[in-house]
């Protein structure tokens, strides 16, 4: 598998390459120049799992507010810059543990050098970043418009501008809004480099559509031992991006933990507010460091005996429901304390 052949690369006191756990990270969307709103942010995703955080530093503000940042969150700290090289000098200097950018547009080769002697004097790695958006103009002749060919030959030719200076502490990001060609980019680059791979769907929609084009996507790369830390960008609250990831990343089997809910799509025969009961089953879920599987049905043809892999669920009934444990019946609970019911086993689990 790809992953397992990458190199390492320490973020802050975090791991990401060479087989280490697929790491979960998200970026803050408030002002970072706003120290308290976004830490209270970033401590907010931590909570929900988030384990690297990336701030945008669009000025000198900003990369100085990054140090009151750091100095009260506890995972690492990437610097998102664009355009303007004084901004990642700055970003390393006041604490930034990554830094993000796209050496083709950060002023030239010798503000490129600035950047990475900056770097390199506090062994701070670089996240390559393209997206299919900024391909150059020559790329765009040369492969009839934007193409994976083109995103991946992009990457390569911004990673090489790095290792051009003498220094290999690197990690590449390509995306596109274009899920099977993020995926066909993402097979051809992890056929031609070892660094580890930051990958993610751009752009990819509110929480609703931006979830069903990132696990399509994301689930495909990853399903191929590719990418060694995730993002799942969506238009909304941030701790979305972790909780679609965590689900992500549990689905392949490539991390355990936390409580899988699984439920029926309902049918006739369900007599019981299914629909929201799985959704508040769902929500209180999150709060338990759970390795289960807990199953909500709407109905005895699909209770303990469908979910009899579930360690917890219930059965709808007519206003009722059964409690089940490992596929055996515990109890008959009226509707409206089936989630009380749920909730007492949880707290008592063993």
């Amino acid at each position: 598998m790809h992953r397992e052949k990458t190199r390492v690369v320490q973020i802050g006191d975090r791991k990401i390459g060479g087989g280490n756990p697929i790491l979960i990270q998200s970026m803050t969307n408030t002002r970072t120049q706003d120290v308290s709103a976004t830490v209270a942010q970033i401590l907010a995703l931590e909570r929900a799992g988030c384990e690297i955080v990336r701030c945008t530093v669009p000025d000198m503000e900003a990369a100085k507010a990054l140090a009151g940042i750091r100095e009260q969150i506890h995972i690492p700290l990437v610097a998102d810059i664009h355009f303007d090289y004084k901004m990642a000098i700055a970003a390393i200097e006041n604490g930034a543990d990554k830094i993000r950018i796209n050496p083709g547009n950060i002023g030239g080769p010798d503000k490129v050098k600035e950047v990475v002697a900056a770097a390199k004097e506090k062994n701070i790695p670089i996240r390559v970043g393209v997206n299919s958006g900024s391909l150059e103009r020559g790329l765009l002749e040369k492969y009839g418009g934007v193409t994976a060919e083109g995103i991946v030959e992009s990457a390569l030719e911004k990673a090489a501008m790095i290792e051009a200076c003498r220094y290999e502490n690197i990690v590449i990001s390509i995306k596109s809004s274009d899920v099977l060609m993020c995926v066909k980019a993402h097979e051809l680059l992890a056929a031609r480099t070892a660094y580890p791979l930051h990958i993610g769907i751009t752009e990819a929609g509110t929480v609703w559509s931006g979830n069903i084009k990132s696990a399509v996507g994301l689930g495909l790369i990853l399903y191929q031992g590719i990418g060694d830390t995730v993002r799942v960008s969506l238009t909304g609250d941030p701790v979305e991006e972790i909780k679609s990831a965590k689900l992500i990343l549990r689905s392949l089997g490539l991390r355990e933990g936390g409580i899988e809910v699984v439920s029926c799509p309902t049918c006739g025969r369900t007599r019981i507010d299914l629909i929201g009961l799985a959704d508040r089953v769902e929500k209180l879920a999150e709060s338990y460091p759970l390795d289960i599987k807990v199953a909500v049905m709407g109905c005895a043809v699909n209770g303990p005996g469908e979910a009899r892999e579930a360690d917890l669920g219930v059965a709808g009934g007519q206003g009722e429901g059964l409690l089940f444990k490992k596929g055996e019946i515990l109890r008959k609970v009226p509707e409206e304390q089936l989630l009380d019911a749920l909730k007492e086993e949880l707290d008592n689990w063993k």
